[in-house]
């Protein structure tokens, strides 16, 4: 009596495949299945259409709500003594009402009080367009301590309505710095924060934002177009702080930012000293404008923690 192997005929195999003692394809003899063009494009395609949705969600919900807290000790040669060791936390560019809201601002905030800050700066564009967007998070804002002082200045998106969000600004507790200055007294020392007009959208005037500020007077200017330091450097002012650029938004690697605004082409994230070396910070920014999207650009919130250089 004959017995027919259980396992797979050599009969019914593909052209060229080798079979073993108990009857399936030698591994490599070309008895695998193989793939048709159809499907490798299929695939691939697929493959593809994936990573563009994981990059698409990373560049539009990962990046855009990743904060990246920047702590750096700045030496200041001119600062008075009774102010090194000073906490300065600066923000900017929060653009509420186009890719941030109130829940957003309430994770910053929250930040903003675990570093128990001596001074607060804020660099303009609290808003995107609507003063009204500030209506819901300026108790927020309120909530946040600093002996020396929350300031803060217009950027150019704020100017659709400057009454209202100087309005709120003040109930938060904040000083709005409108070609002014305000002086801050510690240890028998004396420094000052002076604020800008938005370069886009008004007229900065160093002149009057500095006419109340005694010479020698080691001054912090808030201006947020971070290209204006090479104006700036002409003035008795010892540090700027700036947004404006939001770092590009979108950055490329060996490339950097393909695209900034006018008035940050030049300084752009980071910090800077310019030709006569006065020391420019610009902040990324927290929200987003025109696009909801980041990329290698992360949000940002900046600690500096001021030091007699």
């Amino acid at each position: 009596m004959n017995h027919k192997s259980s396992g797979a005929s050599p009969d019914h195999a593909p052209a060229g495949a080798e079979y073993s003692r108990y009857g399936g394809p030698v591994p490599g003899s070309g008895g695998g299945r193989k793939i048709t063009r159809r499907q490798f494009l299929t695939r691939g395609a697929a493959a593809v259409f994936g990573a563009g949705l994981l990059a698409g969600g990373y560049v539009w919900q990962g990046e855009p709500n990743w904060l990246d807290i920047t702590r750096m000790e700045l030496p200041l040669p001119d600062l008075p003594s009774a102010f090194s060791g000073t906490r300065l936390v600066h923000f900017s560019d929060v653009h509420l009402g186009f890719n941030k809201d109130a829940g957003d601002l309430a994770r910053l905030t929250k930040h903003i009080k675990e570093a128990q800050p001596d001074i607060i700066c804020f660099t303009g564009d609290i808003v995107d367009s609507d003063a009204e967007d500030l209506t819901d998070s300026a108790a927020l804002l309120a909530e946040l301590q600093a002996p020396l002082g929350k300031y803060a200045i217009f950027g150019n998106h704020d100017y659709k309505n400057t009454e209202l969000l100087g309005r709120l600004f003040q109930s938060a507790g904040f000083t709005v710095l409108r070609n002014q200055s305000f002086l801050i007294r510690q240890g028998g020392a004396v420094m000052a924060v002076a604020g800008l007009d938005d370069l886009l959208q008004s007229t900065p005037d160093p002149v009057a934002a500095l006419k109340d500020v005694p010479e020698g007077t080691f001054t912090l200017l808030l201006m947020h177009e971070p290209d204006y330091a090479d104006t700036a450097e002409g003035y008795p002012v010892h540090l700027q702080l700036s947004g404006h650029s939001h770092g590009g938004q979108i950055r490329l690697p060996f490339v950097g930012a393909p695209y900034t605004p006018y008035g940050s082409l030049k300084y752009i994230s980071g910090l800077y000293y310019t030709a006569k070396k006065l020391p420019v910070y610009v902040n990324r920014g927290f929200g987003e404008t025109y696009m909801p999207f980041r990329l290698l650009c992360r949000p940002e919130l900046t600690i500096l923690t001021l030091r007699r250089g």
